[in-house]
């Protein structure tokens, strides 16, 4: 009995460990494939039914990228992929004993990185492959600082959250964060770029994915004055509901300065946007003082355009909490770019989530922030901008001397007489030595 008890309890555990070893074996199958478009790369996901090996090599004479794919087998078609705008011409598959080879023919030179992505809310094991356009990784180096235009627009960078094979929170009815904070995006763009002085930047134009540094550098890249991300809340609780609005923490703040000052001796960055310096020639306490007034200053603005646009937001949506919140959001931490995180509520509440789909609800947000904007600009704009230029137009003044006539100071400064005397709130044309009068807009 014993011996036969041992026999049955050794099978069994052979069982067991030939389960393992066939788990641990088993193909992972290729069940989907998807490309994304960027301007700078291409993405391609690679459905997995569970995690896989990979590697990825490249080939000239022609231009090929080769996946090879550990243990796996191709259950996707190919030919319907949508590579017209791509760098792929074509993609064919093979089998080299167990492992699946993808080969990529190219219509011109590409730089692959590939990747693995564990299952998330949407989907399952992922594998990714981004074909970069070689001019997007040319990076020229930065020996002057950018030129000061007279005149010139304040820039406000727009980031919408997510995108592509990142779809953000999804609620109910399948609405997707990525759409909603694109087309609020957009909206703000449009409000923007209509408003003499102003011009929008989008850090993504369509549904593809930026990485959250790419993000603030696209911002960096186009000088801008203010960083705006834009996202949708979720929470496991459908009950959770308001919107809120972000800026960068201390703590943030801190160590963001540390990892500035860690790599500046490699690093052509420059601080202080227009006008700006760079820090690879200081020595470090130079350096440490001169982001601790960049990025002071910096978050000083954040604060103030965050309170206008959370004041505007609670016109007519609920607000999470009754104040600007603060986090150590990686989009928020650029130096010397005032950065604020607008979440424009809970996607996950259905009641949220059904007005943040609809195209006016979308309009009055980015009205909402667009308002913000402008508010802390109008009152506070960046030096030579067409806003401070108008500014200064705008508020005038000319002290009165011996010999002056009101009809004289109006023709001197292109004004008519009317509207000196109305600019002033005067009944007549009686003015005296060392009187100060505005001059109003021609």
């Amino acid at each position: 009995m014993r011996m036969s008890g041992f026999r049955h309890a050794f099978a069994g555990l052979l069982g067991c460990l030939i389960f393992i070893c066939s788990a641990i074996t088993h193909a992972a199958d290729v069940q989907n494939v998807r490309i994304w478009l960027a301007p700078d790369h291409a993405r391609l996901v690679f459905d997995m039914s569970g995690p896989a090996s990979h590697k990825v090599f490249t080939l000239d004479k022609p231009d090929r990228i080769v996946l090879d794919i550990e243990k796996a087998s191709l259950k996707a078609g190919l030919d319907k992929l949508g590579l017209d705008k791509s760098p792929v011409k074509k993609i064919r598959s093979g089998k080299n004993g167990q492992t699946l080879r993808l080969v990529l023919d190219l219509k011109r030179a590409v730089r692959p990185k590939s990747f693995e992505l564990k299952p998330n809310q949407k989907y399952g094991h992922r594998l990714v492959l981004d074909l970069y356009e070689k001019s997007s990784l040319k990076t020229v180096k930065k020996t002057s600082k950018p030129k000061a235009v007279a005149g010139r627009d304040i820039v406000i960078a727009i980031d919408a959250g997510h995108g592509g094979d990142d779809p953000g929170a999804i609620g109910p009815g399948g609405v997707r964060e990525k759409d909603v904070v694109l087309a609020i995006a957009k909206e703000l763009k449009r409000r923007l770029d209509a408003t003499p002085g102003y011009k929008g930047k989008l850090t993504r134009t369509s549904d593809y994915y930026v990485s959250l540094r790419g993000r603030t550098k696209a911002a960096r890249k186009h000088n801008a004055d203010l960083f705006v991300s834009i996202h949708a809340d979720a929470f496991k609780d459908a009950r959770a509901r308001g919107a809120s609005v972000w800026v960068l923490s201390s703590r943030g703040a801190s160590s963001e300065m540390g990892r500035w000052l860690a790599r500046k001796e490699n690093s052509t960055d420059l601080i202080g946007g227009v006008g700006s310096v760079s820090l690879d020639d200081k020595d470090n306490v130079l350096a440490s003082v001169l982001l601790d007034m960049s990025m002071t200053a910096s978050r000083e603005d954040s604060r103030s355009i965050a309170k206008q646009i959370h004041g505007n937001i609670k016109r007519f949506a609920k607000m999470h909490k009754p104040h600007v919140e603060q986090a150590g959001f990686v989009v928020l931490k650029s130096p010397d770019i005032p950065s604020i995180l607008v979440e424009t509520g809970f996607i996950s509440n259905p009641g949220e989530a059904a007005k943040l789909k609809t195209k006016s609800y979308q309009k009055k947000m980015a009205g909402a922030v667009f308002k913000g904007i402008t508010q802390h600009f109008e009152r506070k704009p960046p030096a030579l901008t067409y806003i401070a230029q108008r500014r200064e137009k705008d508020n005038r003044t000319y002290k009165v001397v011996r010999g002056d006539t009101l009809s004289v100071i109006a023709s001197r400064n292109g004004v008519s007489l009317s509207s000196l005397r109305k600019e002033n709130n005067l009944k007549n044309d009686r003015i005296k030595i060392g009187q100060v009068l505005r001059i109003p807009t021609s």
